[in-house]
């Protein structure tokens, strides 16, 4: 008795069953393999890439496995061009699905990586949801037209909708796309000192919709983080020399080898500083009360305080040394002279008559 089922004799079946459990044997060693060897790699590696991927592996599903081995297992079958069609359109769909999945899981463990002192999770959060978002709509859009159903319509509507909650909600959508700006170029971070306008104060928390920074006096200033791109960020945090100027205003009378031991005196107090390095100190102007010097030195780190603690030093030795060499420091002052007339009051003016 010859045995036959949708035209395909016993033995096509068992070799189309053979290659389909062979495929999916190999398929699932070559997975339990690649993770071993991955697990190996993280073990003497500091790197994530390893990790995500072996995460990816983890969630490839034998049934995925097993549609694709079937599919192989069905070109050994003589199968109408119908047939055919559908189990290769099962064998895409199942490898859309798988496709989506591993973009899905590398988008969670992106997201839910450990990163101290970030303080961006907010922000990952929602790039996690938005582009999760698109890949399992564009998944679920190719597995619909993969089956034949017309997808142009439902696009068409999904586009007019996307456009209609976008102008709803522009305002929000502006604040949270510059939230995505902030997280991904980095013009400041958790911590950071800016200034921004005639606002100081250091980051407190970045949101997506506010930025929030602890001002100087304690309050809390909260921004837009729409507004907050749209203005001047000075961020000192990052600021590696700090250069520094200002102007010392010697009394007139001086003498001018005084002024002119001036910016020696200078350059010997700014050097005694391990941290500050010396550019220049010029008599460069006459004031109205005073003859003025600037001086112009650069900080070598960007902590403030210490900026500060040096800049207390190098003006007590200036001080110090003009004390020594009897310079005299410029006090704001006023000179009145009187002019008194010793030739008396004027005479009268005489007049004649023709």
């Amino acid at each position: 008795m010859h045995f036959t089922f949708l035209n395909n004799d016993l033995e096509r079946w068992a070799l189309a069953l053979a290659i389909t459990l062979g495929v999916t044997l190999a398929l699932y060693w070559l997975r339990r393999f690649a993770l071993h060897k991955l697990h190996a790699l993280a073990r003497r590696t500091d790197t994530i890439a390893d990790d995500l991927v072996a995460q990816m592996l983890r969630k490839t599903y034998t049934i995925f496995m097993l549609a694709m081995s079937a599919y192989l297992g069905a070109l050994a079958l003589a199968l109408s061009d119908k047939q055919h069609l559908i189990v290769s359109r099962v064998a895409i769909a199942a490898l859309i699905l798988q496709l989506a999945i591993w973009g899905d899981t590398l988008l969670r463990a992106w997201r839910d990586r450990d990163v101290a002192g970030d303080g961006r999770r907010a922000s990952r959060t929602i790039i996690c949801f938005l582009t999760r978002l698109a890949i399992w709509v564009v998944a679920s859009l190719m597995v619909l037209d993969n089956f034949g159903f017309n997808i142009t319509a439902l696009v068409a509507s999904l586009g007019v909708g996307g456009i209609a909650v976008a102008l709803a909600v522009q305002n929000i959508l502006g604040d949270l796309f510059a939230s995505l700006s902030i997280m991904l170029d980095k013009p400041f971070e958790i911590g950071d000192f800016i200034i921004v306008g005639d606002i100081l104060g250091s980051v407190e928390h970045i949101g997506l919709k506010t930025t929030r920074l602890r001002g100087l006096g304690g309050e809390q200033v909260i921004f837009s983080n729409g507004d907050l791109l749209k203005s001047r960020i000075h961020n000192h945090k990052r600021m590696e020399t700090r250069r520094v100027a200002f102007v010392l205003r010697v009394a007139y009378g001086s003498s001018d080898d005084q002024l002119a031991r001036v910016p020696a005196l200078v350059r010997d107090a700014v050097a005694a500083e391990p941290r500050a390095a010396f550019e220049r100190a010029h008599f460069f102007n006459y004031g109205e009360w005073s003859l003025d010097f600037e001086v112009v030195y650069h900080f070598q780190s960007p902590d403030y305080i210490a900026h500060m603690d040096t800049q207390q030093a190098i003006l007590l030795a200036i001080y110090r040394r003009f004390e020594s060499e009897r310079i005299r420091f410029a006090h704001p002052l006023s000179i009145v002279r009187l002019a008194q007339d010793d030739a008396g009051p004027p005479a009268p003016a005489s007049s004649s008559r023709h």
